[in-house]
């Protein structure tokens, strides 16, 4: 058994039993692949894969056990793999963030500029998706952290830190009739007007739901984006009122655009750094990870990990 074959077994799962993409995942041919994938099933003793001629149309049962057994001996290998870059080449390496457009564009500049002042020689790459897709990429192996508000709860394979809190407030155009007012402004003002905010599974969409629903209202949510520079563009455009978090306002940028804050209206939503449990994570990306968040010490980490995996046992 080699951990070749094992390679060979789950990519051809993760591009859907195709084996011709697989193989072109991994550069190599079809028949080496499908040759590998035939001897490790010899020495098993059982089909991993079900076929109709030569085409992989299935996994069978016993087979989907032995990829579950195959992608953790994989992630333990290229866990003994940082292990030993981590004594041989310290201050080398690679770190990928899978994180949204907000974290990204709003929350991490500064310790993206502080790291690769501290780790000039660590490969520093920023991925950016949904919440779930960036969660998926730190449980497939393809990222190390996943930083998002959204989505980390709801995989069991990976541990959530807790990072920031953060809150909204509502954009508007220079001279719209909510910034006379001269009260706090109400859930009542905001439903009032069309709404641009935030696609359902980002930024804390969630949150903005609900404090509406237990108001009893109805809001008028005309357009909805990924992206809080879309929102502000949208709202400069008059197509509506935004609604964002408040760290992506930014006034010498955001001209003609105004904030009024709405921190009072809706539970604090809480960023989130997403890590799976049986990761070995190198030196810097402790580094990493406390420069975003300060309070997360490397032993505070250590110790979250460490509860999760007693908690899997």
């Amino acid at each position: 058994m080699k951990l070749q074959q094992l390679r060979y077994l789950v990519e051809v799962a993760k591009q859907g039993l195709n084996v011709s993409e697989a193989a072109e995942k991994l550069h190599t041919s079809q028949p080496g692949i499908s040759k590998q994938i035939r001897l490790l099933e010899d020495e098993l003793g059982i089909q991993v894969f079900i076929r109709n001629g030569k085409r992989v149309v299935a996994v069978s049962e016993p087979g989907k056990e032995v990829l579950r057994i195959a992608e953790r001996i994989l992630r333990e290998a290229q866990n003994l793999k940082r292990v030993g870059e981590e004594f041989s080449r310290e201050a080398e390496g690679a770190l990928t963030v899978a994180t949204t457009h907000t974290q990204a564009r709003y929350a991490l500049p500064q310790t993206i500029a502080a790291f690769v002042q501290k780790h000039p020689k660590v490969k520093l790459s920023i991925k950016q998706g949904s919440p779930t897709q960036i969660c998926e990429m730190v449980v497939a192996g393809e990222a190390d952290l996943a930083i998002a508000t959204e989505g980390i709860a709801l995989y069991k394979d990976l541990a959530m830190l807790p990072c920031y809190a953060w809150n909204r407030s509502v954009v508007v155009p220079e001279n719209h009739a909510l910034l006379a007012l001269e009260r706090p402004i109400t859930l009542e003002d905001i439903a009032a007007y069309p709404i641009v905010t935030y696609d359902f599974a980002f930024a804390g969409r969630s949150k903005i739901n609900k404090a509406f629903a237990t108001a009893g209202l109805s809001p008028n949510v005309v357009l909805t984006a990924i992206d809080t520079d879309v929102i502000k563009t949208y709202v400069s455009l008059g197509l509506g009122i935004g609604i964002i978090a408040t760290m992506a306002f930014e006034p010498e940028r955001d001209r003609g655009l105004c904030a009024i804050d709405a921190g009072h209206l809706f539970e604090p939503s809480t960023t989130k750094i997403g890590i799976r449990k049986d990761a070995y994570l190198r030196g810097f990306a402790y580094t990493f990870i406390e420069l975003f968040a300060p309070h997360l010490h490397r032993k505070e980490v250590e110790a979250a990990l460490l509860a999760h995996a007693r908690e899997e046992a």
